[in-house]
């Protein structure tokens, strides 16, 4: 094989490799976004809702609705969120290091489809509280052993650290829908 043509094979080889490289450093150097400053959760409601009989029971699972809202102008198009539904402790309602894991729920790629915000985004877990019929769902959430949830949203985007915008207690309000 003549010299001027490996060498020829060597640049061609090099610069794909260079122009790689340079491809995977453009993402890197895109604006990094503060989920804190342009993140916004809006309309938040929530309640215990009705799963229906499991096991011959009634279940309730708790459930969470939201809108998240970004500041305009930001680079968002989607993100990716997880709920972490956690019993509170009812001897330290208001203390994080008291509460206990539950369960979560993972969303991905939630996109921005109404301009700034997304739409209603309702999360449920399967976890929750049952009771033996003829306990009612209303007798369930007043009896002693039923705990209060808390429901954490974490955002992120790609590979970026989870945020958490907003912790939500969930009332002991049945709902349907």
């Amino acid at each position: 094989m003549p010299v001027l043509f490996r060498v020829r094979k060597l640049t061609a080889a090099l610069s794909g490799a260079a122009l790689f490289i340079a491809a995977l450093a453009v993402p890197a150097c895109s604006q990094h976004v503060d989920f804190r400053q342009a993140l916004q959760i809006t309309d938040v409601s929530g309640g215990w809702f009705d799963f229906g009989i499991v096991d011959g029971k009634n279940k309730l699972v708790p459930s969470v609705t939201f809108r998240i809202k970004k500041q305009p102008g930001t680079a968002l198009r989607a993100v990716d969120i997880n709920v972490h539904f956690k019993k509170v402790s009812p001897d330290n309602p208001g203390s994080k290091e008291a509460e206990e894991e539950m369960d979560e729920v993972f969303r991905q790629q939630v996109e921005f489809s109404e301009g700034d915000q997304t739409a209603l985004i309702t999360v449920r877990p399967t976890t929750g509280f049952t009771g033996d019929a003829p306990q009612s769902r209303a007798e369930m959430m007043a009896h002693r052993l039923f705990r209060d949830v808390r429901a954490r949203v974490f955002a992120k985007e790609s590979s970026t650290t989870w945020v958490d915008l907003v912790s939500y207690d969930i009332p002991r309000v049945l709902i349907s829908k």
